[in-house]
């Protein structure tokens, strides 16, 4: 059976020591996140991932989700009394406000407890997430009544939330939605329509299930213009507040899936269901992007954390398991055969695989501190600055975190050899469950095409220039620093890759769009490398300024598995750009019919 462990020191080095999370102290909310207050929360989180959601793990992956014959879905045992635990401590309303009973804390502490959940058990933790995504949207985008409704008893976990998006006939093309909502003579909607991949769609975990839906107002613009979003309650509130009469909204199917069997995927059928209007007529996806895209920086930290469960086990594997000798001869003598740790090869795929972790780590803490930033800050221009960060990085944490994530997992299955392919090992479900996360919240391709044409131009390209002059300026200042020296030089030689890439598109996309689409992918994965080695140049960086860290075996071992990385993993950025540079013409040669 897997076992998990929180790295909870890791996230203490990157918050206290490379991004110096005390330089934010004057943000709302981060005077309360002392050190010590960081650390008991974290290690307080572990504990709950490690002892109550890791056990259900295996649980809810055989049992899944089921459905009675009056159309209730029931959850796999065990996943209600820890979704009750997991509320009561306060976890759902970590970064909320406080004046609707959230702890008002910084965002970056949610996103690393986001991890450590999806390490324990994805699909439990997927239930609390999706209602932090509804929390964020009505925040942003709800009447005051709609937030004194909902937002207490969302942010309380007594009722959950979800996203309803997807249709059979559409998905990424969310202009062909046919769900309609008939505006009614006190003010509300009615919603008919069908929705399908709707996670946590129903269960029996909290009292109410609040869905926030995108649908087409009668009369209203054909295409994006015309989608307006509702929020549409499985009960609909009373006089008191508390769940009333049941709305028209029902669960029609649970998927049959690959992976998340505990998280119910479910079709979801509106029948005149009452739903009221979030923000403006005609701009719904405007609100529902605030949930979409924390839910894309959600879905990019489930590859970091499926791949950080999956090494922790492989190392421990590969700690005991012997077979065959040291190629330089016998690491234990004394012993039938050496433990396979000693091979080059199982040692190139486990320090592959962390060395991704802990740079994915920080980069994923770096973009949630500039989400902190540009909602928190007072100084327009900061605030400006860092959605401008947030903006440029959230394409590439989902869509480089997941798939480089799911290569990590397949690595670490690999170094199991035939047990990692039966399932008591557990190997196979970090597999099955990670290869979701490339896929919903918008496809890693979408994702690639989103950081190419609407990221990098947008602003006239200031994001994307500003992230270029960092790295520059951070490669230069250390150039000829012994220690650091093979940092700056690999990540230099990674961002003139990056920036000859850009400058390709720039002159070869605006006559040709297919350019722009047959080069997204690599691009998405050439801006991730250099992104992932600047991170490793600031833990360098961070380590050294210690001479007591960086002597330590922590500190030896970070230095190693950072020059790993930049050795092994950042000159694929040279094949990225050739792959860009070659241009969509033979991508493009085949006639449809020729496939």
């Amino acid at each position: 059976m897997p076992s998990y462990r929180a790295p909870v020191d890791h996230t203490l080095f990157l918050l206290r020591d490379v991004f110096r999370m005390e330089r934010h102290a004057g943000l709302r909310g981060f005077a309360d996140a002392t050190p010590d207050v960081v650390e008991a929360i974290l290690r307080e989180g572990a504990r709950l991932c490690e002892e109550v959601l890791q056990p259900l793990n295996r649980v809810g992956d055989l049992q899944g989700c089921r459905r009675g014959e009056d159309g209730s879905v029931r959850t796999p045992d065990g996943f209600a009394d820890a979704y009750r635990e997991y509320a009561r401590g306060g976890w759902m309303g970590l970064s909320a406000d406080p004046a609707f009973g959230g702890q008002g804390l910084p965002f970056v502490l949610s996103t690393m407890m986001n991890e450590y959940t999806a390490s324990a058990n994805v699909s439990l933790g997927m239930y609390a997430g999706l209602t932090m995504g509804t929390i964020a949207a009505l925040a942003r985008h709800g009447d005051e009544a709609q937030k004194r409704l909902y937002l207490p008893k969302l942010v309380a976990g007594e009722w959950s939330g979800t996203m309803n998006l997807t249709e059979p006939h559409c998905g990424t093309d969310l202009g062909l939605i046919r769900t309609r909502a008939t505006p009614q003579t006190d003010g509300s909607y009615r919603i008919t329509g069908t929705k399908i991949f709707i996670s946590a769609g129903d269960h029996d975990l909290a009292d109410n299930i609040v869905h926030l839906v995108l649908a087409r107002i009668d009369g209203g613009p054909e295409g994006t213009r015309g989608i307006s979003l509702f929020v549409v309650p499985k009960f609909v509130p009373g006089p008191d507040g508390e769940p009333g009469a049941r709305n028209g909204v029902s669960c029609g199917a649970l998927e049959h899936k690959m992976g998340i069997h505990g998280n119910a995927t479910c079709v979801m059928n509106y029948d005149d269901a009452t739903g009221w209007l979030v923000g403006e007529a005609n701009r719904g996806l405007n609100a529902m992007f605030v949930m979409m895209n924390e839910a894309r920086l959600v879905v990019g930290i489930q590859g970091l954390a499926l791949s950080e469960v999956a090494y922790q086990n492989a190392a421990a594997y590969a700690r005991e398991r012997r077979q065959g000798r040291a190629p330089t001869g016998p690491a234990e003598p004394d012993k039938a055969a050496d433990p396979i740790i000693v091979h080059p090869d199982v040692r190139r795929a486990l320090m592959g695989i962390r060395s991704f972790n802990e740079a994915a780590r920080a980069l994923v803490v770096w973009t949630a501190l500039q989400s902190d930033v540009a909602h928190r800050s007072d100084d327009a221009v900061q605030a400006r600055d860092a959605q401008d960060r947030l903006g440029l990085l959230t394409p590439v944490v989902k869509g480089v975190l997941t798939d480089m994530g799911f290569d990590n997992v397949v690595a670490a299955q690999q170094v199991f050899g035939g047990h990692g392919y039966i399932a008591e090992w557990g190997m196979e479900q970090f597999v099955r469950d990670a290869r979701i996360a490339m896929i919903y919240e918008g496809t890693n391709g979408v994702q690639a095409l989103d950081l190419v044409a609407r990221k990098l131009p947008k602003d006239g390209g200031r994001a994307a220039m500003a992230f270029f002059a960092e790295l520059s300026g951070w490669a230069k200042a250390h150039a000829v620093d012994e220690g650091l020296k093979p940092f700056a030089a690999p990540l230099a030689a990674g961002l003139d890759h990056l920036q000859q890439a850009t400058l390709w598109l720039m002159r070869n996309a605006p006559a040709n769009p297919d350019e722009a689409g047959a080069a997204a992918t690599d691009y998405m994965h050439l801006f991730g490398r250099v992104a992932l080695g600047y991170m490793w140049g600031l833990m360098a960086q961070a380590t050294l300024a210690d001479p007591e860290l960086a002597a330590s075996p922590e500190g030896q071992a970070r230095l190693a598995l950072g020059r790993f990385f930049m050795e092994r993993v950042m000159p694929e950025t040279a094949l990225r750009l050739a792959r860009v540079a070659a241009g969509s013409r033979a991508t493009m040669a085949l006639r449809p019919e020729q496939f």
